[in-house]
C-alpha cells in the first residue's frame, strides 16, 4: 500500500472516530429514553420499554420549562434574523465610520465567555430595577445570538457579485424589487444558516439564562435542578425530539440548498 493511500485511510478513520465520539452522548441520551428504570435515577440500563413516551406530561414543570425554551428560541430567531440580516447587509456592503469598532464588538461578543455577558446583563437589569423573567431572558438571548446571525449574513453578502444587482437596476427594477427578487434569494442560505444557529444557541443556553431568567425555568435549567434528585426518562425523550427536529430541519435545508441553481 502506498504512503498516500495509507494516509487517506488513516484520515478517513480519524474523521469517523471523531464523529462517533461526538454522537456517542446523543446515542446514550436516545437509548435511555427507552430505559425501563424503576427508580428516580436513570443512569443504569434496566430493560427496554416504550411507556415513558406516553407519559411525557407526567412532570408539568418540565412541560412548562420546555415550552419556555421553545418560545424563547422562536422569538429569538425571529428578532435576530431580522436585525442580524440588516446588520450583515450593512457591514458587508457599505463602508461607514465606526465599522471597524462594530466588527470588533460583534466578534468580542462571540469570543467572550457567557459568564461575562450574563453577569453584565444581570448587573444592568438590577441597576435599572427590572424584574427578572421571560422578557429579560429574551433580551439576553437576542443580544448574544445577534452577532452570530450578523456575521453569518455578512460573510454571504461579501461574496455576492454586485454586477447582478446592477444589471437588475439597469433593466428598470426598483431598489425594493432588486432586493426581494435578486439580493434576498442570494443571501437566503446565509440567513437560514444564521437563524438555525440562533435557534440552537438559544434553546440550549444555560449560563446566560441562569443569570437573567429569574424564577422562570427553561429546559436546561430544569435539568440542572433535577440532577440533585434524579433525571427522569422524559428528559431523554424530550432531548431526543428536539434533536430529531434539528436534524430534519438541517437535512431539509441541505436538500433545498442543493436544488438551488
Amino acid at each position: 500500500m502506498s504512503r498516500r493511500k495509507l494516509g487517506d485511510r488513516l484520515l478517513f478513520g480519524y474523521v469517523w472516530l471523531i464523529i462517533a465520539w461526538l454522537f456517542l452522548p446523543i446515542a446514550v441520551m436516545i437509548a435511555f429514553g427507552f430505559n425501563d428504570t424503576r427508580s428516580k435515577s436513570n443512569v443504569s440500563w434496566q430493560g427496554f420499554t416504550l411507556k415513558w413516551w406516553g407519559r411525557l406530561d407526567e412532570y408539568p414543570d418540565l412541560t412548562i420549562a420546555v415550552m419556555n425554551s421553545i418560545k424563547l428560541a422562536v422569538l429569538c430567531v425571529l428578532i435576530t434574523t431580522v436585525l442580524g440580516t440588516l446588520m450583515g447587509l450593512a457591514l458587508g456592503r457599505y463602508r461607514f465610520k465606526g465599522q471597524g469598532a462594530t466588527n470588533l464588538v460583534m466578534f468580542a461578543a462571540i469570543a467572550s465567555p457567557e459568564l461575562v455577558m450574563g453577569a453584565s446583563l444581570l448587573s444592568l437589569f438590577i441597576s435599572v430595577g427590572v424584574d427578572m423573567g421571560f422578557p429579560t431572558a429574551l433580551i439576553a438571548h437576542v443580544l448574544f445570538c445577534l452577532s452570530f446571525v450578523a456575521i453569518t449574513v455578512r460573510a454571504r453578502v461579501v461574496g455576492l457579485d454586485p454586477s447582478i444587482e446592477e444589471a437588475a437596476k439597469d433593466l428598470g427594477a426598483s431598489s425594493w424589487t432588486t432586493f426581494w427578487r435578486i439580493t434576498f434569494p442570494m443571501i437566503l442560505p446565509g440567513v437560514v444558516a444564521g437563524a438555525l444557529l440562533a435557534f440552537a444557541l438559544s434553546i440550549d443556553d444555560f449560563v446566560i439564562t441562569q443569570f437573567t431568567s429569574g424564577a422562570m425555568q427553561t429546559f436546561p435549567l430544569w435539568i440542572w435542578g433535577a440532577t440533585r434528585i434524579g433525571v427522569p426518562p422524559q428528559v431523554n425523550i424530550l432531548g431526543t425530539l428536539i434533536f430529531a427536529v434539528g436534524v430534519v430541519v438541517a437535512v431539509a435545508n441541505s436538500v433545498s440548498a442543493r436544488r438551488r441553481p
